[in-house]
C-alpha cells in the first residue's frame, strides 16, 4: 500500500494511492507528456484532480448535440431541431457530472448560464454550414477504438465520427469548438487524426482516405488525406514516446517543460516551476532506470 502527501487548503494531508503503471496511449496522453512531461505525470500517475472549465465543458456539450442529432431521420437534422437538444443535454452532463455544476455556482441570475448556452448555439449552428448531416450517414459515433501494435504498446481513443463511402473509403472527422490553427502549426494539430487513422489502420488494414478536422470556432474544415508511409512514421513516433514515458515512470523522472501554456495549467500549486513541490512519487523507482537518467539517457522526447 503507498501513501501520498499533498497540501490541501494549506495544510499537508496523506491518501492512500491506487497510481498503476501506465499501460495505454491516447492522442490527449501522449499530447500531455509532449507538451510537459511533468503535466503527463500529474493526470496519469497522480491523478490530480482539475477543475472543470466553461470552454471544455461546452465542447463535450456540443459533441453530445451532434452525436445525437444523428438519431433523427436525415430529413429532420436541422439547425433549429440541433440546437433545441442543447437544453436536455446539458441536463444529462449535470446528472452525469454534478460537479459541472460549479462552473455556474456564482451565477444567481443565470446570466453567465444564459450567455455559455447561446455560445453553444452558435457553435451548433455553424456547423451546418460547413456540413450537411442531412447527406451523412455516419458509419460509427462516439466510437472507442483499441488496439495493440507488435512492440505491445496499447494504443486507444475515442472518434468523433467515422464516415464509410459506398465503395469502401473511410473518413475520420474530428469536431474542434476552438479556432483553427494557423497553417504553420496544422501538424501538430493533425497529430491526434493521424493517431487515430493508425489504430483504423492496425484494427482493420485499411487506411483511412481522408482526416477531417471541423472547426466550429472560427468555421474552417482542415483535411489531409494520408499515406501508409504517414502512418508508419506515427508509429514510430509513438513507440519512441511511450519508450520516454516508461523511463520516466521507471525513474521517478518528470520534468517540467515551461510553456505560455502553463498560464492555464492546474497544478501550478505543485509544480517546482511555480515553487511547488510535486506529490510523493506513488510508482516503485528502478535503481537502474535512475541511474540511466544520471547520465542524461533518459530525457523525454
Amino acid at each position: 500500500m503507498v501513501f501520498r502527501s499533498l497540501s490541501v487548503a494549506g495544510r499537508r494531508v496523506w491518501v492512500m494511492s491506487t497510481s498503476q503503471q501506465p499501460t495505454s496511449l491516447s492522442p490527449s496522453r501522449a499530447s500531455d507528456f509532449m507538451q510537459c512531461p511533468l503535466l503527463y505525470r500529474f493526470r496519469v500517475i497522480d491523478r490530480l484532480p482539475e477543475k472543470p472549465s466553461e470552454a471544455a465543458t461546452r465542447g463535450t456539450l456540443v459533441h453530445a448535440v451532434l452525436e445525437r442529432l444523428f438519431d433523427a431521420p436525415a430529413a429532420e437534422r436541422t439547425a433549429p431541431r440541433a440546437k433545441a437538444l442543447i437544453p436536455g443535454q446539458w441536463d444529462r452532463l449535470l446528472e452525469s457530472k454534478p460537479e459541472l455544476a460549479e462552473l455556474f455556482a456564482e451565477d444567481a441570475e443565470g446570466e453567465r448560464l444564459t450567455r455559455w448556452l447561446g455560445e453553444a448555439e452558435q457553435l451548433v449552428e455553424r456547423w451546418f454550414s460547413l456540413e450537411d448531416p442531412t447527406r451523412l450517414e455516419p458509419a460509427e459515433r462516439e466510437m472507442f477504438v483499441e488496439t495493440e501494435l507488435e512492440s505491445g504498446l496499447r494504443l486507444r481513443g475515442v472518434i468523433d465520427r467515422v464516415d464509410v463511402a459506398a465503395t469502401g473509403e473511410v473518413r475520420i472527422v474530428d469536431y474542434k469548438t476552438g479556432k483553427a490553427p494557423r497553417p504553420e502549426y496544422s501538424e501538430g494539430a493533425l497529430f491526434q487524426m493521424k493517431f487515430y487513422a493508425l489504430v483504423i489502420w492496425r484494427l482493420k488494414s485499411v487506411v483511412p482516405r481522408r482526416l477531417q478536422l471541423v472547426y466550429l470556432g472560427s468555421g474552417d474544415v482542415l483535411t489531409y488525406d494520408p499515406a501508409p508511409a504517414d502512418l508508419e512514421r506515427m508509429e514510430r513516433k509513438l513507440l519512441a514516446l511511450w519508450d520516454a514515458i516508461r523511463q520516466a515512470t521507471e525513474s521517478g523522472d518528470w520534468r517540467p517543460r515551461p510553456t505560455k501554456l502553463c498560464g492555464w495549467c492546474d497544478h501550478k500549486a505543485v509544480c517546482p516551476e511555480f515553487g511547488g513541490t510535486p506529490p510523493v512519487y506513488p510508482l516503485s523507482i528502478s535503481p537502474a532506470a535512475s541511474a540511466e537518467d544520471d547520465q542524461g539517457r533518459m530525457g523525454p522526447v
